[in-house]
């Protein structure tokens, strides 16, 4: 696989999940992967009941990159879709990727993995850290464990719930997604406030790992804070959008962004008083007359010196603020290695749940009863698939308008979308073999296939003929 040349578009993978014992009495999905070229797949699911006003076949576009089986294991996964991606990364650029489908089709298994032993079976996340920090070490041939300028990955880990983050590295606290006046996404924690009026809101905790190892422990630690519950499919259900961003740093990236969040804490006192003193004064040069109506205040004009001083001391800290900032960038755009800030975002979406009128679903002949606040969970889920997958098609078509605020998921993901044009993005859609879902798995091909196929549409020619293949 080679990186695309459309960089917006979002390559679609499928890969089933073994069929376990206890599934085999319910029978399998019959299914036709069909190979349209070199790189381009459709495929055929058959259901081997009838259901009444469902067509007992769905075949796809020719909108899938590749079709893995059951048999095809995590290192396979991650050499076929993420691999050729490293000199991308290395580069600087950042690179997203999704694992979707509905609770128990194996989103986890791919993206983190259970096995962390066995490098067989480390989910992609934790193989690109790998292969990361191998490239990371030839790089660092000349310096010491003490240069500020050593490479290594910083690891950020959070969850999306409804409307807002909680920092897996920082004793599971909530964040807030908002929109700040640079028109950029900003996911900031609970302010803080310190001595001498400070005011502190520290984004999502990046942990500084400096081998394969310390980051392992690092992940593993953060994902026992993950939130979980029942869902139609399992009882340990993931019900949030787990992101795990891996970022190439070096301590002097990290003191300057330190400093910058610093330096905005002492601008906050500073900013607050020029606002308290130009009320202040306008309200004193103010009076009102007989009738009631307010005019200017013959007796006390307003003081403007009072205001200017205030202001500019004000001005004075935001110089701060923006020599901070550009000393980030001074970092990032001197440093000798242009891996510096490349990133991998890796994104758990939580399972897709779909439910009757009535709340209930039927999974493996037993109907499933869902409470009102599971109910609101999954139309909030749902509604932030939705909106993801939105944002790929019209990046894809490009279009002018990006929906970016139609969920807080998107909201905090617009920042690696952004950066990553000359990036790549992919989602990987898990899907179970077992007849009794294939409701839900073929709901999960028509999602991927209306992402893969956008990209198709906005930068390709006549698909080559079709060959079907033996699964």
């Amino acid at each position: 696989m080679t990186v695309t040349s459309n960089l917006r578009d979002c390559k679609a993978y499928v890969r089933w999940r073994p069929l376990p014992p206890s599934e085999t009495t319910v029978g399998e999905i019959q299914r036709q992967n069909i190979k349209h070229g070199n790189h381009t797949y459709s495929i055929q699911v058959e259901s081997h009941e009838s259901h009444p006003g469902r067509p007992p076949t769905w075949k796809s576009t020719a909108s899938l990159s590749n079709i893995f089986t059951s048999e095809t294991n995590n290192k396979a996964v991650f050499e076929t879709v993420v691999q050729s991606t490293l000199p991308a990364v290395l580069d600087g650029a950042v690179c997203n990727f999704f694992a979707y489908g509905h609770s128990g089709s194996g989103k986890t298994h791919t993206i983190i993995g259970y096995d962390y032993e066995n490098v067989e079976n480390l989910g992609i996340c934790l193989s690109t850290a790998n292969q990361l920090f191998q490239a990371l070490d030839d790089l660092n041939n000349d310096t010491t464990d003490r240069d500020p300028n050593r490479l290594g990955i910083g690891l950020r880990l959070y969850e999306m719930r409804r409307k807002s983050a909680f920092d897996l590295l920082n004793n599971h606290n909530e964040c807030f997604v908002r929109e700040g006046d640079d028109g950029r996404t900003h996911i900031r924690g609970e302010t803080e406030t310190l001595e001498g009026g400070k005011v502190r809101v520290r984004p999502i905790v990046t942990r500084p790992c400096w081998n394969f190892e310390q980051l392992r422990q690092e992940l593993l630690a953060g994902l026992q804070l993950r939130a979980t519950g029942s869902s139609t499919i399992h009882d340990q259900s993931s019900r949030t959008h787990a992101i795990v961003e891996l970022e190439i740093i070096n301590s002097a990236l990290l003191e300057a962004r330190d400093a910058v969040i610093e330096r905005q804490s002492e601008l906050v006192p500073v900013g607050k008083e020029a606002t308290r003193v130009y009320i202040e004064e306008s309200y004193k040069s103010i009076m009102q007359d007989d009738n009631g109506k307010w005019i200017p205040n013959p007796d006390r004009p307003i003081n403007q010196a009072v205001i200017d001083e205030a202001e500019k001391l004000k001005d004075e800290f935001q110089a701060r603020v923006d020599q901070a900032e550009l000393h980030v960038a001074t970092v990032l755009n001197t440093s000798k290695h242009s891996c510096l800030g490349g990133r991998y975002v890796f994104v758990d979406l939580a399972g897709a749940e779909f439910f009757t009128s009535e709340g209930t679903q039927t999974v493996r002949g037993k109907s499933s009863t869902s409470t009102a606040q599971d109910r609101q969970e999954s139309r909030q889920i749902n509604a932030d698939l939705f909106a993801l997958k939105e944002v790929i098609r019209a990046r894809a078509l490009r279009q002018p308008r990006i929906p970016f605020r139609s969920s807080t998921l998107t909201m905090a993901l617009r920042e690696h979308f952004v950066q990553s044009d000359r990036g790549y993005s992919a989602m990987i859609l898990t899907v179970s073999p077992a007849a009794d879902q294939y409701a839900a798995t073929v709901n999960t091909l028509k999602y991927g296939t209306l992402v893969g196929s956008a990209g198709a549409g906005a930068g390709a020619g006549a698909a080559a003929p079709a060959k079907k293949l033996k699964t």
